[in-house]
């Protein structure tokens, strides 16, 4: 017997995620403005993730970082956010993708001018992947229950902020 065919959806009509930042305080209030739909995971996909985000005004993607496993691919469906990358910035337009590779530059994109902006972004979901964040006291490492967090001498935060990636 089959299972039955997985049901096509809107992306915009997918629920967005109940918690809306993975980050221990202060870094979650950070993420103001950002509202990411998981996609990947209605599907039941395992070994990427992809999400559609909706970045208001003055809205960022994330904090500046650095995965050491994981790749990352985002396309902006709406908008001109500003990539940061590395320390150089460069404003995106409707259309284009930018891919951050595993190791690669430090990263994040912030919406920059009056109107939303929406991406999609892609990332796998690579096993014992620690994240960095150059500018903030903050270490991410991907344990079997999602992401812990630590301060970059090695403190962790409190267990509360372990969540699922």
């Amino acid at each position: 017997m089959s299972t039955p065919m997985k049901k096509a959806i809107i992306a915009a009509d997918a629920a967005p995620r109940i918690k809306p930042s993975n980050y221990p305080e202060p870094f979650a209030s950070m993420m103001d403005g950002r509202i990411k739909r998981p996609l990947g995971d209605l599907f039941g996909l395992k070994n990427f993730g992809v999400n559609l985000t909706r970045l208001t005004p003055g809205a960022v993607s994330a904090l500046h970082h650095r995965h050491s496993r994981q790749d990352e691919f985002v396309y902006i469906l709406e908008g001109e956010p500003t990539i940061y990358l590395g320390e150089k910035s460069e404003r995106l337009t409707a259309g284009m993708c930018i891919g951050f590779p595993a190791a690669g530059e430090a990263h994040h994109l912030k919406n920059d001018t009056a109107f939303d902006v929406v991406i999609l972004e892609i990332g796998d979901r690579s096993s014992g992947d620690e994240v960095s964040y150059p500018t903030d006291d903050l270490v991410g490492i991907k344990t079997t229950d999602g992401w812990a967090f630590e301060h970059k001498n090695g403190d962790a935060y409190p267990a509360s902020h372990a969540a699922k990636a």
